[in-house]
This record gives structure tokens, C-alpha cells and sequence, in this order.
């Protein structure tokens, strides 16, 4: 009996090393994305580059981060998820060099879509490992942590951002941004090597790979993201942009009709449209794709606000999102314990916090003194970050509960490509809004009142987007509702 409790205990004790691996990396990978932001003005300095370029420096990342997710997916499912996360890894920190040693704008653009690539390779196995590794209420109580370091990364990377540009120094400081990312990637490369399972459940018979579904997914997403990726408010804005639009509805038919196809001559498909008839997965990804929309939206518009607006340095504008961080992170993992007990309840109760909190900002922005300011934003982020914890990891849970563990990696890479269609939306319609009432109010005399009315503009499609993830989930709950009588 003892040393079957001891092997126990050491399965267990690999199981979360295991789990704190896969959390590590995608800490890092949230990180570049949040982290970013402030260091876009240091690189205008150092490098040019004009609006198109820096959005692409954001936005190229998730375009590219999305463009990887299924494929990366359905490989780490059907043959290695270890493997096709060191594979990720290794990507990830070769392309940060690049970045780290960049010489030019193009060349960062370039680095940032390569990054953005080794994400999408990464994300969907640390899904796929958690779904693998955890089943019940573990499953919940892993997702509970999980989101909140990842609400950790989210809101701290601004101010761990602006903390290596003032070590730094303005000009060259946001290349520290990236050579930070080396050591790290060679480290998490280690324990992944040692630590990560080497075996895993397979789906029977799933050994081809649907070659011809990921390509017509691959131009899908693209077609339906680029536009908004394109997206900035200047005038130099091409309207041609949205015919792109066009080869999303073109390719997004394709894909359904060959997945169809594909299943019915008795192959396995790239994604499997039964997980879609789960209505805890298909809601929970819509949920998802709303907050994720608004969120990363939200972080941009409050550190552009708080730097070109009030001028603030770039780590006391990272600062600012430090309550969000630590409130995000305390619900994320009270939210993970309830989840199971609770359900849904918690994401509609999250949401609705979320958007209290970012919806207070709007009076502070447009008539607080600008010493004041920082501080009350603080504040009233505190309410939307516990919001925020409230959403993540139970919707993580909800949306993946009914999901076979074969399918693990696929359907989070599923899910993950909405939240970053989210987010290209988001930040682009929230951004463009923000810098055309800049363009358009350039005359006027008091630049301060310029930028109030840029972030007002800016945040009332921020609350919009979740007032959308708030309809979602209170027609989720009432479904469920329905159901359990």
C-alpha cells in the first residue's frame, strides 16, 4: 500500500511540474503580446516607422499567432504535443533574437510575425497537455491557476515593459523587451525536455493530416483578419482593405463543404463540427471571442492615453494596470475552485464587473485632473481585473468540459483562434476610433482634450464588445437553465 501511495504521490508531483512548464511558456507568450504597448512610442523613436508599421508590430503578432493555432492543433493531437511544443519553443526564441537584434522596422515586423507563428505553435499543446493531464475537478482547479497567471502576464507586461525601457533608455530600451525572452526560452526549453509527457491517448485512426482543410482555414482566417489588421484611422487607410473580407466568405464555405466531404469518406478532418454541436464549447468560444475582443483593446487605449496623452513615462503607465493584474489573478483562481459547483453564473457575474470597471473610467478620463487620474483609473481597473478572473478560467473550463481529451489540442487551438479574431477586431476597431478622433481634432488647442475625447471614443467599443460577451453569456445560462428543468 505504501508504495503504491508513493507512486502516487510521484505521479502526482510530475504531473504538476508538468502543468507549471506548460503555464511558464504561455506566460511568455502572453507576455510579448501585453508587453508591447508600451514600447511602441521607444520603437517609433529608435527605428520610424509610421502607424501602419506599429500596428503590425501588435496585430501581425496575432494575425500570425491565429494563422498556426489548428494546424499546430491537430499535429500535437495526432502525432506529439511534447514534440510540437519544443518545436514552438525553439521557434519562439530564435524569433525574439531577431527582434532583439533588429536593425529596421521591417525586420521587427518580420521578427513579431515569426514570434507570432512559434506562439500559435506552442498555445494549442498547453491546452492539450492540461486537458491531458488533469480530468474533473482538478481539470477545473488547474484552469483556476492557469488563468491566473495568465492574468498575471496580461496586466503586468505593461508595467515589466516600461520598467526594461527605463533600464534601457528610450531609444533602445524596447529591445530589452526581447532579449529578456532568451534566457527564459532556453531554461522552459529544459524542463520541457525533461519534464513533459512523452506518451499520450490518440483518436482512432486520426494519423493523416487534412492538408487541404488547414489551407483553406489558413486563407479563411487570414482573409478575415487582415482587413482589421490594416486597420489604424489614419487617412492613409486603403477602403480596398475589405474586399479582403470576400475570400473569408469564399474560403470559409470551402472549408465546411471539404471538412464535410472529408469526414463522410471516413478520414478524420481537421476540425471535427460535432464539438460544435456542444453547446458549452460553441458558447464558450463566442464568450471568449467578445471579452478577448475588448480586453487587450482596453490595455492598448489606457497606455496610449496615459503616455501621448498625460505623458506619462511608459513603466508608471504600466503601473496603472497592476490592481487589474493582482484582482484578475485572485478571481481567476477562486473562479477555477467554483467553477464546477457554479457554472456559468460566475462568467455572467465576471462580465458584468468587467464592464462596471472599464465603463467608470469613461467620467474619470473626461474630467479628472490629470494628477489624479492614473490613481482613479487604478482603481476602477481593480473592479474590471476581478471581472476579468471571473471570465477566464471558468469559461476556460466550461467551454472545454464536454470535449474529448483526443481532441484537446485542436478544439483549445479552435478556441484560441477566436480569441485572437477577437483581438485583431478589438484592437483594430478600438485603435482606429481612437487615432481618427486624433486625426480630426489635431486643430484644436489643448492636446489634453484631444486624447480625453480619443480614449472615450476608444472605450465606448470596449464596453460595447462586452456588453455582446454579456448577451452571450446570459443567453448561455438561460439554455442551461432550460435544460436542467
Amino acid at each position: 500500500m505504501s508504495d503504491l501511495t508513493a507512486h502516487e504521490a510521484h505521479a502526482n508531483r510530475v504531473k504538476w511540474e508538468s502543468f507549471w512548464v506548460c503555464v511558464g511558456v504561455a506566460c511568455l507568450t502572453i507576455l510579448d503580446i501585453a508587453k508591447i504597448n508600451v514600447g511602441l512610442p521607444s520603437v517609433e523613436d529608435s527605428l520610424g516607422g509610421g502607424a501602419t508599421e506599429l500596428q503590425l508590430i501588435v496585430a501581425g503578432y496575432a494575425l500570425a499567432f491565429g494563422l498556426a493555432l489548428v494546424p499546430s492543433g491537430r499535429l500535437g493531437d495526432i502525432r506529439s504535443r511534447r514534440n510540437m511544443f519544443l518545436i514552438g519553443l525553439t521557434s519562439f526564441t530564435l524569433a525574439s533574437l531577431l527582434c532583439a537584434l533588429a536593425p529596421t522596422i521591417e525586420i521587427l515586423v518580420i521578427g513579431r510575425i515569426l514570434q507570432g507563428v512559434a506562439a500559435g505553435i506552442q498555445m494549442p499543446q498547453v491546452l492539450g497537455l492540461i486537458q491531458q493531464l488533469f480530468q474533473g475537478r482538478e481539470r477545473g482547479k488547474a484552469f483556476g491557476l492557469f488563468g491566473a497567471v495568465i492574468g498575471l502576464s496580461t496586466a503586468f507586461g505593461p508595467t515589466l515593459g516600461g520598467l526594461l525601457i527605463a533600464i534601457g533608455g528610450h531609444e533602445n530600451g524596447w529591445r530589452l523587451l526581447f532579449w529578456m525572452n532568451i534566457p527564459l526560452g532556453l531554461i522552459a526549453i529544459w524542463f520541457a525536455w525533461r519534464l513533459l509527457p512523452k506518451t499520450q491517448l490518440r483518436e482512432a485512426g486520426a494519423k493523416n493530416l487534412d492538408v487541404t482543410g488547414i489551407l483553406l482555414l489558413g486563407v479563411a482566417t487570414f482573409s478575415l483578419m487582415l482587413p482589421f489588421v490594416l486597420t489604424t484611422g489614419g487617412p492613409s487607410d486603403d477602403p480596398r482593405r475589405w474586399f479582403w473580407l470576400v475570400g473569408f466568405v469564399v474560403a470559409g464555405t470551402a472549408f465546411v463543404w471539404w471538412e464535410r466531404r472529408y469526414l463522410r469518406i471516413g478520414k478524420s478532418p481537421v476540425v471535427h463540427f460535432g464539438l460544435l454541436r456542444l453547446a458549452s464549447y460553441r458558447n464558450g468560444i463566442l464568450i471568449a471571442t467578445a471579452y478577448f475582443a475588448a480586453i487587450p483593446a482596453m490595455f492598448l487605449i489606457v497606455t496610449l492615453f496615459l503616455q501621448q496623452g498625460l505623458g506619462l513615462e511608459a513603466v508608471y503607465a504600466g503601473m496603472v494596470s497592476i490592481p487589474f493584474a493582482l484582482a484578475s489573478a485572485g478571481t481567476s483562481w477562486l473562479g477555477g475552485r467554483l467553477v464546477n459547483t457554479h457554472g456559468r453564473p460566475i462568467v455572467v457575474l465576471g462580465v458584468v464587473l468587467a464592464g462596471l470597471g472599464i465603463g467608470a473610467t469613461l467620467p474619470i478620463a473626461a474630467f479628472a485632473s490629470e494628477t489624479w487620474t492614473p490613481w482613479l483609473l487604478a482603481a476602477v481597473l481593480t473592479v474590471a481585473g476581478a471581472g476579468g478572473g471571473f471570465v477566464i478560467s471558468p469559461n476556460q473550463t466550461l467551454t472545454l468540459q464536454d470535449v474529448p481529451v483526443t481532441q484537446g489540442g485542436v478544439a483549445g487551438s479552435v478556441a484560441q483562434v477566436g480569441q485572437r479574431v477577437g483581438t485583431a477586431i478589438g484592437v483594430a476597431v478600438a485603435s482606429s476610433t481612437f487615432f481618427a478622433t486624433l486625426y480630426a481634432e489635431k486643430g484644436l488647442d489643448n492636446p489634453v482634450t484631444i486624447y480625453r475625447d480619443a480614449y472615450e471614443r476608444g472605450t465606448v467599443i470596449i464596453v460595447a464588445l462586452l456588453a455582446v460577451a454579456l448577451v452571450l453569456s446570459l443567453l448561455d445560462l438561460r439554455k442551461r437553465s432550460v435544460l436542467a428543468t
